[in-house]
């Protein structure tokens, strides 16, 4: 590493070819920015469907169905979930969504029983606008996750209309699950009735609370043998696994990104490579010159790989800065078959984008550095 005294002398050599460094730092701050929001994606993916050992919610879905629309399910089974062994709390869900399909902009309702949800609300929402009482108050009220709400520009008070679904707007949560931060919480006979369904009785699905996580499993074989001679058999897995499997199409594409995120960074070592080549190229007869005045072959060569770590970092610093803000102004979420994938940078993503640009500078002008570090004095002079 080089000392700081020469820190300006790299600068100046660097802005000497104003246009060619500010080409390279666009191509690098575009490649940085591509690659840290392919890493948003993915970190998101990850975090919705990987499981945690102090998991302990189920999903009871229907069988062989897939979307919300097509996932119809007594009531009535609530009872009998509750008494098999191993289960805490179930809570029965109507869900309601805007589009089935993968999209950026889905309203996702779900509909709980008015008995349970003050409970569950306080248990595991912060309430950041409105209140839970004016939730009771009215049954057409609702409760919006704080990312839907800002995606919407929805306050409270407003109403607002979605998937044949008319509410007012009580109040603002947030959590620290995503899932419950992108959704609108109604009751659930308001829902059941605004649906299309008409009945009473039928819901999309039951979200079952266990007491150990260790028997996620057991309990899921054991809800399942249940009802598998009923009309509406069902299908209960993990919270984690139910996302992925909901979420299938969405991760296929989020897993190609990543070859994507590795052609930005060969990108960054080309444009960065390239700018130090010519670099140092347009400075043969100068290298000569500072060998003369007493700088040695191993400090000219540092100086070269220093313009690289400059050009990097700096276009490195840039792009991941843009995407990280531009993913925190505008709130983006995956969101499948009302199940929710955040995209979001985090300090870990910048900072992980800072030090891959930083490293492919360094590697960018080591060839170079090399090659200057190399030449004769008597050859540099008759370099033309």
């Amino acid at each position: 590493m080089i000392r700081p005294k020469y820190i300006p002398f790299v600068v100046k050599q660097l802005t000497r070819r104003r246009i060619r460094t500010l080409l390279t730092l666009l191509g690098v701050t575009t490649a940085m920015f591509l690659f840290t929001a392919v890493q948003a994606m993915q970190t998101g993916v990850k975090d919705a469907t990987t499981a945690s050992a102090k998991e302990t919610t189920l999903i009871v879905y229907r069988e062989n169905r897939y979307c919300p629309f097509t996932s119809r399910l007594p009531q009535r089974y609530e009872r009998r979930i509750a008494e098999i062994p191993g289960v805490v709390n179930v809570v029965p869900m109507q869900i309601v969504v805007s589009n089935c399909r993968a999209s950026l902009d889905v309203v996702t309702f779900r509909g709980v029983p008015v008995d349970q949800a003050e409970v569950m609300f306080r248990k595991s929402f912060r309430i950041v606008g409105g209140s839970l009482d004016d939730w009771l108050k009215r049954s057409d009220a609702a409760l919006l996750g704080r990312t839907l709400a800002e995606r919407r520009g929805l306050k409270v008070g407003d109403s607002f209309q979605s998937a044949a679904v008319t509410v007012t707007v009580a109040g603002i949560i947030d959590s620290d699950r995503e899932q419950d931060r992108n959704v609108a919480y109604v009751q659930l006979p308001f829902l059941q009735q605004s649906a299309g369904l008409r009945k009473l009785g039928v819901v999309t699905q039951f979200a079952v609370t266990v007491d150990d996580p260790a028997k996620l499993e057991s309990v899921a074989k054991a809800i399942d043998a249940e009802f598998a001679t009923e009309p509406d058999p069902t299908s209960t897995s993990s919270e984690q696994a139910f996302v992925a499997r909901a979420a299938q199409d969405v991760i296929r594409i989020v897993e190609f990104t990543k070859y994507l995120g590795w052609a930005c960074l060969v990108a960054v070592l080309a444009l960065v490579a390239n700018a130090i080549v010519l670099s140092v190229q347009d400075r043969i007869k100068e290298h000569a010159v500072l060998q003369t005045l007493g700088f040695k072959p191993r400090l000219i060569g540092q100086l070269v790989v220093t313009e690289g770590l400059l050009v990097g970092l700096l276009g490195g610093f840039i792009g991941t800065a843009l995407a990280a803000g531009v993913l925190a102004f505008r709130s983006m979420t995956l969101t499948t078959e009302g199940l929710s994938i955040s995209v979001r940078s985090d300090v870990r993503i910048v900072l992980f984008g800072l030090v891959i640009s930083a490293v492919l500078g360094v590697v960018a002008g080591l060839i170079p550095a090399w090659q200057a570090s190399r030449r004769k004095i008597v050859e540099c002079f008759r370099a033309v």
